[in-house]
């Protein structure tokens, strides 16, 4: 299995969503076109959208729907539009010359109003698995994107949950999220043999439900 094929998110995306009890932590992801975005700003209030191959923020664009208005949020600038169609064409001029998908939009638990998410790097070491890293990444004031590239803050896991979701055991969800790593990571080498190094993006929402936003297989 070729790096570049595996750099696909879509690719993961499908493997993790055979297994029942991981399926449930991935947003609910289509491909970009102009009927599915329609029918997922009906049913989410906003969606992000971002290439399929890629990463560190690079090409993500948030999508809002206001009633029968919208807006795009695309690096520092808000955009808003009065009609779909108007909000389309102007979508289709920002996003980068790649192939993209539809990711149902995640309220994220926020520190002072800023959206954390999180890094989990699972490597291998000889025949085990071991993990590297967990940190919380505190996006930059007025950034929706928590990349490290583009200024968001880094911190301890616990901190970052402990700070964002008070009321919710720190440790009972570092331990979810180990114990996700694991599962995906062994569902992911079934279906991609030789895989050595994993980068795990994961959000929790203002109820401390725990999504899986993206799989790295050459995390950052």
């Amino acid at each position: 299995m070729g790096g570049r094929q595996l750099a696909s998110k879509w690719l993961k995306t499908e493997a993790l969503l055979t297994d029942p009890e991981v399926a449930p932590y991935i947003p609910h992801t289509r491909g970009l076109s102009k009927g599915n975005l329609q029918e997922m700003l009906e049913t989410y209030a906003f969606v992000v959208v971002k290439p399929i191959v890629g990463g560190g923020g690079y090409g993500v664009i948030k999508v809002t729907r206001y009633g029968s208005s919208y807006s795009i949020t695309h690096s520092f600038k808000i955009n808003h539009y009065t009609s779909f169609q108007d909000m389309y064409n102007a979508l289709l001029r920002v996003k980068v010359k790649r192939k993209y998908l539809i990711q149902q939009g995640i309220h994220l638990a926020r520190i002072q109003g800023r959206p954390i998410d999180y890094r989990v790097k699972y490597v291998k070491n000889g025949a085990q698995w071991e993990f590297r890293a967990m940190v919380g990444r505190l996006a930059r004031s007025g950034l929706f994107v928590t990349n490290l590239s583009k200024g968001g803050y880094l911190l301890s896991c616990r901190e970052g949950l402990r700070r964002s979701l008070p009321h919710i055991s720190s440790a009972a969800k570092r331990k979810e999220m180990r114990h996700i790593t694991r599962k995906c990571t062994s569902i992911l080498e079934n279906h991609f043999p030789g895989i050595g190094e994993l980068g795990f993006d994961y959000g929790l929402d203002y109820s401390g439900r725990m999504w899986i936003f993206e799989v790295n297989t050459r995390p950052q």
